[in-house]
């Protein structure tokens, strides 16, 4: 029974804590895609029938949820036995067409699992019923402790029925923690738009269909977090789709335009499961090529305009999009009445150029959420906010199904989006030739689909991104320069414990260790503006030069190749292969006073020019056949 302190926070931390475990059990039990729960008095009481067909079974679960409640764990003390009951989901279905679900009695918080057949026959798991609670021990200590009906007799299968120690192990602490805590999320619940069930059936099913992209993958980036990444954006969205089809009765599939399409996996997905759609994207993708005729790819700049415009597309999509993400809800609300849409926003851009911040109460991410929700509004839509789950810390979507107003009101509804947007150029400092609003204040487009010339720039004075990728992560900076801050950082770093290993010499020196902010006061300014410039600046650069430099937690420090368990990265690294290429020479042989404490044999790295290996073997080419399914 771990001890909870924060007096303050409690008990009410404690229900919060309670809540996360009760709704979002995925957070801890990564082989659940979720639950679906269902409250009060929308609980099918027939759920509930089973605690009363055996009396013997019901008084001793009667007895366990009775004995020792005290205030502190009556949540609700005019409905101390509230329940709710919850649909087990895990990520792969392995139970058949068995359903795992749980009455949650929040009294006394307890869990009594029961398993429904598909004849809806109920069986109740008794041998997992279990509690968790909040103790008062005295004014200042608290205890939370797990107590099960029948331990001997608790069967795990190791996802829906978690093994008993790990419940005491692993999540109480995390439920301490939580109570502590007393933080409140700034964005809704992963998937609160979506039936979890149906997300978690199809990412699978999709997950399976393109894990061979990770094998074929030419872009630098890395490909197991963008395949998936985009596995889960499609999977989002067909689900979303269909939910829309059922709901409005619809049989044809959705189009849509996906703009900023990057590598165009997102579209191929798409396409591939039967939704007719393009990509467009101011540069061209080496992937491109891979995906076969069937997936439509333009590369071409992207130019809010008369030009741009998908009158006859169901969905426009931003995903990652940058300086186009605010321009996506205006873009569909000109479009056409009954066009959607959808955005990941990631980097921060305003209509004319980098999001200027204004509320310091907000994170920066949830400040900038709130401009596009805003921008949403203005341009006419009914808002929908939602969080994906995907490798990202960029994860909250904003989505576009309805219009606020009525189509009558169409002239008016543009009037309010082109003052808006107007609004946002002397925001942002950008003076633009040729307004769309007259001296009169009246809006001078009218009907969209006549008075409009084609071609007309609505969005003067935005600026695309450059074909030509710029490469910002230091990787372009002269190597005299990174070699001089390298040098200057390490013999600072190596000084700090020079005097230690001076009286030995099998003592090797590994350096003491700085925070980055200390590493960047040893460089002149003019160093730091130009790294200034880079993705990431001196973090970066040091991180790119792992051979002699290890950043964990904000902290610098020398990099010890004997000690195979200092990174991550190390645990994996192979041990160097007699006869094998060195293409780069040894930072310690050639800078550490006692040069490499790894005997040449054993370092990945040349130890002088005797030493090196250059490979004389032709790169690779990727055969660009067309990737199909």
């Amino acid at each position: 029974s771990p001890e909870v302190g924060s007096p303050f926070t409690l008990p009410e931390g404690f229900w919060s804590a309670v809540d996360v475990w009760i709704k979002k059990p995925h957070v801890v039990n990564k082989r659940l895609c979720g639950v679906t729960e269902t409250e009060g008095e929308d609980v099918d009481r027939e759920a509930l029938r089973f605690l009363l067909h055996e009396p013997q079974l019901s008084h001793q679960v009667f007895s366990f949820l009775t004995c020792g409640v005290t205030p502190a764990q009556t949540h609700d003390k005019d409905k101390p036995w509230s329940h709710s009951v919850r649909t087990i989901v895990p990520k792969v279905n392995c139970y058949g067409t068995n359903v795992h679900r749980e009455v949650v009695l929040k009294g006394k918080v307890t869990f009594l699992p029961f398993e429904e057949d598909s004849e809806g026959q109920v069986s109740l798991k008794r041998g997992n019923i279990y509690q968790i609670q909040l103790l008062h021990r005295d004014c200042e200590t608290w205890a939370l402790e797990l107590h099960a009906l029948t331990p001997d007799a608790w069967f795990s299968d190791g996802v829906a029925y978690p093994k008993l120690p790990w419940l005491s192990t692993d999540l109480l602490p995390k439920l301490v923690r939580w109570a502590t805590e007393c933080r409140s999320s700034e964005f809704r619940s992963t998937l609160s738009l979506l039936p979890v069930q149906k997300y978690s059936v199809m990412y699978q099913q999709l997950k399976e269909k393109y894990k061979a992209m990770v094998k074929v993958w030419p872009e630098v980036t890395d490909p197991e977090k963008f395949v998936y990444e985009d596995v889960a954006i499609a999977t989002y969205l067909l689900v979303l789709w269909a939910e829309e089809r059922a709901e409005k009765g619809l049989t044809a599939r959705q189009s849509f335009v996906d703009l900023g399409c990057g590598n165009g996996l997102l579209v191929h997905i798409l396409t591939n499961e039967g939704h007719p759609g393009k990509g467009i994207d101011v540069r061209k993708r080496k992937i491109w090529d891979m995906y076969g005729p069937q997936t439509l790819l333009e590369e071409k700049a992207i130019t809010p305009s008369e030009s741009f415009l998908f009158p006859g597309t169901d969905w426009l999509i931003g995903n990652h999009s940058d300086e186009l993400t605010p321009w996506i809800p205006v873009i569909a609300a000109r479009s056409s009445y009954s066009c959607r849409y959808f955005v990941l926003p990631c980097c921060f851009f305003d209509f004319y150029g980098k999001y200027q911040r204004r509320q310091c109460k907000k994170s920066q991410y949830k400040e900038y959420i709130d401009f596009i929700a805003e921008v949403s509004r203005v341009s006419g839509f009914e808002t929908e906010e939602d969080c994906l789950r995907i490798p990202s810390t960029k994860r909250v979507c904003l989505v576009g199904k309805s219009r606020n107003y009525q189509l009558p009101d169409e002239a008016e509804a543009e009037q309010r989006r082109a003052y808006y947007v107007e609004s946002r150029q002397t925001t942002t400092g950008v003076t633009v030739q040729g307004s769309d609003i007259r001296n009169d204040g009246s809006y001078c487009h009218g009907n969209r689909d006549t008075d409009r010339t084609p071609g007309t720039s609505w969005g003067a004075g935005f600026q695309p991104r450059d074909r030509v990728e710029t490469v910002r992560n230091c990787a372009s900076l002269p190597r005299d320069f990174v070699d001089g801050v390298v040098l200057q950082v390490a013999n600072v770093l190596l000084g700090m414990t020079e005097d230690d290993s001076r009286g030995s010499s099998s003592d090797w020196n590994r350096g003491g260790s700085l925070s980055v902010s200390e590493v960047a006061g040893l460089l002149e300014q003019e160093t730091l503006q130009l790294l200034k410039k880079e993705c990431g600046g001196l973090q970066t650069l040091l991180k790119n030069n792992h051979q002699v430099f290890r950043v964990e937690g904000g902290r610098v420090y020398i990099r010890d190749w004997r000690d195979r368990k200092s990174s991550r990265a190390d645990t994996k690294r192979k041990p160097v292969a007699p006869g094998a290429m060195k293409t780069r020479p040894c930072w310690f042989y050639d800078h550490h006073p006692q040069r490499c404490p790894l005997q040449a044999e054993h370092c990945a790295f040349a130890h002088g020019p005797d030493d090196l290996r250059p490979s004389t073997r032709p790169l690779k080419k990727i055969k660009n056949d067309a990737f199909q399914f």
